[in-house]
């Protein structure tokens, strides 16, 4: 990416090492300098000794000559009385007024520091100040003052470049180019008094004190010139010739005072003003020696230099508040080329600071596993290390990516079930979904390991709440840059400004621009029915254990990403992956260009893919121009204060545009004018480059072939987030084979594990999930172990295939756990099941490391799935009698639904699971064909019988339903159909009957809808 480099007006290499400052000329003294000192001089008399003397004359002594008794309080009072009190006061004000007066001059005078602050004299003390320093500026101590009435209508002389105490100009009115000349002068001539001490310290000390402190720069921070700020990379890039040296810089000067009396503790928070010791390789025309580094250099003149520093960044402090009172908000000031204050108060982006004491749900669980199951609970993703097991770690590491991934994966398995329902008899209805193998099976598996469900439910719970207190007290959404996700658990809002005190139970952050939840008071939020306020909010990294997500609809402008363009690809894939399916958004529109096409089977409903750039261009300004327009005739200013009025759930979504390839100059251009007002309108655009330099970004970014995200003006150096092309191409596999939409299946296609069901085929274990959780052929393990045995048996045999370790253990422990603890887990697991008569262990690993069970441990569901199967597609399709047998066993097992006695708290991994659909519809599915079986031989009571048993397991199962329906009328009960009907229409409720049902009563009973009425 683009850096800026300080180089010579000719663009050759930059300067000779400077040793000392370099001065700036002197100023020769004008008439006009003579007639304000004498100006001055006039206004100190008259003030100092014209006012007390016309109070003596006029008024005289104001106080009373005697001690103050009741009776004064019921005196009348006149006007000389009045006179009296405003003359005390007058004298108060001359007093303070002369302190002023000599404090200023004691500090001119002695040319040491800045002057003490007199208390409750601000303006007074200001005028003090430009008097004195009009007074004196032909004199030699003029140098050294700050603001004074001499520079009203002058620029300084000569060039300034070489100084250290270098001033930059940031729009904010005269008074802020009075503070910034004052300041340069009074820099020159502090830096010219430490040159002229260190030449005579050096000269003086001998070469033992030289070769021991050898040859130390220092580099004074600059103050913001525009958007760019300094930062710790670039002051490595210029004088030590490489960025990524900024980590020594950080390490000389870490936990060291800086002149305002803070230290430096992030490296991406520096201040303008702050000394930063240099390594002594560096170079560079804006480094200078510091006086204290070497001996026999005086204490005052060590003293000045720190009054220096601290008068520049004074300075600069007042420069950047009337620059902001005088700039819009940050997406105007883009629109010029450079923020307002907005984004001048988010200049950088800064890791939280973490609550001390905070909790451990992040952190691993102790390798003691007697006490493991104690502490089994929700919380963050298991945290791993990469060795073993080869899952891809891409999708391990992101874990809202794998949330939002598994999510949408569920639902898309849930839709092909029922769509596969109401498709043809005999399809595979009910039976499991293809299993995934290869490098489709390891991105399951790692999704299934990093997903944080539960951090994606506080995170969504948290904002919505937000904006639902804020709508509250009619207040408008801030302005959110990004949001952090602590280690902890807790959540912090990065505003572009300060919104003043966000509504409880949020509190202020580290400053006034984060806002922050504790993570116990997001886990108390509750569900409200407001739109999503921050939906374009994304993923990028994690940097020290916090995850950064970047809300991309709110940066002013464009976001540029540098790199190469493999590395460029995988940001992409992520940002679009994770923006199709996040848990915190509702709707929103994701346009890819130059990428992604293969993507949109993640989410057909918000992916959509352009071919080109012209096409882009003229889609986004079509819809920049409509929402302009929409904005304007609501009344609303921007997206954010449409999303907390009445049409918050159909109007206002973002769109986010993902534009992977570097567009010419003239399209980005173009580009840069639509992203202007971007912000406003909820609109994003993330835009790669190849050459690191795109005209009208706002904030850049690069990604490294070591997978760092760097933005060295944001204060950024994230871990990236990245989709590698070959986890991409396994993730959108797993939803292609799910996809609803993709054709019939095989009738012929088996369900992945039968069992022998004959008097032969008796198992050696046996497990009934389907209700109460019972095992039989196992001794009952010791109580404190017994519930996590349990429930990694459950889960094993609900997964036939095979179960990754790391699954295992991650779904038994959310929040994490050592390999040690789960390796012990799975032994004792290992030893609990024994082996089978054959000497074959009942628990074994296949060739990928998955964990199986052997054939002689079988569930009910097996059983319950194998007898469904032999029904309809083995035996019982040749024997009427062999499958009205098969069916009436399989309906006897259902007892209720899954795992029916749970504890409360475990089992979560049952969420990412779609046995809770899939049970249902196979209870159904054998419920209909016992029916079918029964109704061909005009047993319709037996036919009702077995559908009322299949509704306790699938009550809203609209086929049976229909199916009921049609099982009554063959009673020839009329009045029977009738109240049938009825208690359907009850059921309906508003929504009303499906369309299928409606027709099966006009065609079975014509009279329905009045009859009915009559009814009910």
């Amino acid at each position: 990416m683009a850096r800026r480099t300080n180089s010579s007006p000719t663009g050759g290499s930059p300067g000779p090492r400077n040793r000392t400052p370099q001065p700036l000329p002197r100023r020769r003294r004008t008439f006009g300098d003579f007639v304000k000192a004498f100006g001055a001089l006039v206004a100190l008399l008259v003030l100092l000794v014209g006012v007390p003397g016309a109070l003596v004359v006029a008024v005289g002594w104001p106080l009373p000559d005697g001690a103050p008794s009741l009776d004064w309080l019921q005196q009348e009072i006149t006007v000389g009385t009045f006179i009296r009190v405003l003359t005390v006061i007058v004298w108060l004000a001359w007093a303070q007024f002369t302190a002023c007066v000599l404090v200023e001059m004691k500090a001119a005078l002695s040319g040491v520091g800045l002057p003490n602050r007199v208390p409750g004299a601000g303006a007074s003390q200001l005028l003090a100040r430009q008097l004195v320093a009009a007074l004196l500026l032909v004199g030699a101590a003029a140098a050294s003052f700050t603001p004074g009435l001499s520079q009203l209508g002058q620029s300084p002389d000569g060039a300034r470049q070489g100084s250290v105490a270098t001033a930059q100009q940031t729009p904010g009115g005269l008074f802020a180019q009075q503070q910034e000349r004052s300041a340069a002068e009074a820099a020159a001539a502090v830096a010219e008094q430490a040159a002229d001490a260190t030449a005579q310290a050096a000269s003086r000390a001998d070469a033992g004190a030289s070769a021991r402190y050898g040859d130390t720069k220092y580099y004074r921070i600059q103050p913001p010139e525009g958007r760019h700020h300094d930062s710790l990379w670039e002051i490595a890039q210029r004088h030590l010739g490489d960025g990524r040296r900024y980590k020594e810089i950080y390490e000389l000067n870490k936990d060291r005072t800086q002149p305002d009396g803070s230290k430096l503790s992030e490296a991406s928070l520096i201040r303008p003003g702050w000394i930063m010791e240099m390594p002594g390789d560096a170079h560079g025309g804006e480094l200078v020696e510091m006086p204290e580094a070497k001996p026999g250099v005086p204490e005052q003149v060590r003293h000045q230099i720190q009054d220096y520093s601290r008068t520049g960044h004074q300075a600069q402090g007042d420069q950047r508040q009337a620059g902001g009172e005088q700039g819009g908000r940050g997406e105007q000031g883009a629109q010029n080329g450079r923020s307002g204050r907005g984004d001048q108060d988010t200049a950088q982006f800064r890791v939280p600071q973490q609550r001390a004491g905070g909790d451990a749900d992040g952190q691993r669980e102790h390798a003691d596993d007697t006490s493991a199951d104690s502490r089994h609970g929700e919380g963050a993703p298991a945290a791993f290390d990469g060795s073993g097991f080869g899952l891809p770690e891409a999708l391990v590491g992101a874990p809202l990516l794998a949330a939002g991934l598994l999510g949408a994966l569920g639902r898309r398995r849930r839709q092909a079930l029922w769509q596969s329902a109401l498709g043809a008899v005999g399809g595979r209805r009910g039976m499991e979904p293809p299993v995934p193998t290869g490098s489709a099976a390891d991105a399951q598996d790692a999704l299934l390991v990093g997903a944080d469900p539960e951090g994606v439910r506080r995170l969504d719970l948290s904002l919505r709440g937000l904006a639902a207190s804020l709508a509250a007290e009619s207040r408008p959404l801030p302005t959110v840059y990004a949001a952090w996700l602590g280690g902890n658990g807790d959540l912090h809002l990065q505003l572009a400004q300060p919104a003043g005190k966000p509504p409880a139970p949020w509190q202020l952050g580290q400053d006034q621009t984060f806002w922050m939840l504790a993570r116990a008071d997001a886990e108390r939020c509750e569900e409200t029915d407001t739109a999503a306020p921050y939906p374009g909010l994304v993923s990028l990294g994690t940097m020290d254990d916090s995850r950064l997500l970047l809300n991309l609809e709110a940066v002013p402008g464009i976001v540029s990403l540098g790199g190469s363009p493999a590395d460029r690809a995988g940001v992409f894939a992520s940002v679009a992956a994770e923006l199709a399916t996040n848990g915190w958004s509702d709707r929103m529109t994701i346009t890819l260009v130059g990428f992604g096409e293969d993507l949109t089977p993640l989410a057909p409903n918000r992916l959509r893919h352009l071919d080109g750039i012209e096409a882009l261009v003229e889609t986004m300004e079509a819809e920049t121009r409509q929402r302009r327009g929409a904005l304007g005739a609501a009344g609303h200013d921007s997206v954010l204060t449409g999303r907390t009025g009445p049409a918050q759930h159909t109007r206002w979504a973002p769109h986010l545009v993902l534009l992977s390839v570097e567009p010419s100059p003239a399209d980005a251009l173009r580009l840069a004018e639509l992203a202007a007002d971007a912000g406003r309108l909820g609109i994003g655009y993330l835009v790669g480059t190849e050459s690191g330099e795109l005209p009208g970004a706002a904030w850049e970014m690069e990604i490294t072939g070591e997978g760092k995200l760097l933005a060295p003006l944001l204060g950024l150096e994230l871990d990236a987030q990245m989709l590698p092309a070959a986890q991409q191409q396994a993730v959108v596999e797993l939803f292609v084979e799910a996809d609803p939409e993709g054709g019939p299946d095989d009738p012929t296609d088996s369900p992945p594990f039968l069992v022998d069901i004959s008097e032969q085929g008796r198992p050696a274990v046996y497990a009934r999930l389907v209700g109460p959780y019972e095992i039989i052929g196992l001794d009952t393990p010791d109580g404190e172990r017994s519930p996590l045995l349990h429930e990694a048996l459950a889960l094993l045999l609900l997964h036939r295939e095979g179960v990754h370790p790391r699954v295992l253990s991650s779904a038994l422990w959310p929040r994490g756990v050592t390999e040690d603890v789960r390796d012990a887990l799975v032994e004792r697991l290992r030893g609990w099941l024994g082996t089978d008569p054959d000497g074959t262990a009942r628990l074994a690993a296949d060739a990928t490391g998955r964990l199986t069970l052997a054939k002689s441990v079988v569930s009910d569901l097996d059983v319950l799935r194998s007898l469904y199967h032999e029904a309809t597609q083995g035996k019982g399709v040749d024997s009427r009698v062999v499958r009205g047998r098969l069916l009436t066993d399989a309906l006897v097992l259902v007892r209720g639904p899954l795992l029916a006695d749970r504890p409360e708290g475990r089992y979560g991994w049952l969420t990412h699971e779609i046995v809770d659909a899939q049970l249902p519809l196979l209870v159904a599915d054998i419920g209909l064909a016992l029916s079918s079986f029964h109704l061909e031989k005009d047993r319709a009571e037996k036919a009702i019988e077995a559908l009322n048993a299949s509704m306790n397991s699938a009550p809203a199962d609209e086929r049976l339903w229909n199916e009921l329906l049609r099982a009554t009328h063959a009673t020839g009960d009329e009045d029977r159909v009738k109240r049938l009907a009825a208690d359907l229409v009850a059921r309906s409720g508003a929504r009303g009957l499906p369309p299928r049902t409606e027709a099966l009563l006009d065609e079975l009973l014509p009279t329905w809808r009045s009859g009915t009425a009559a009814v009910g």
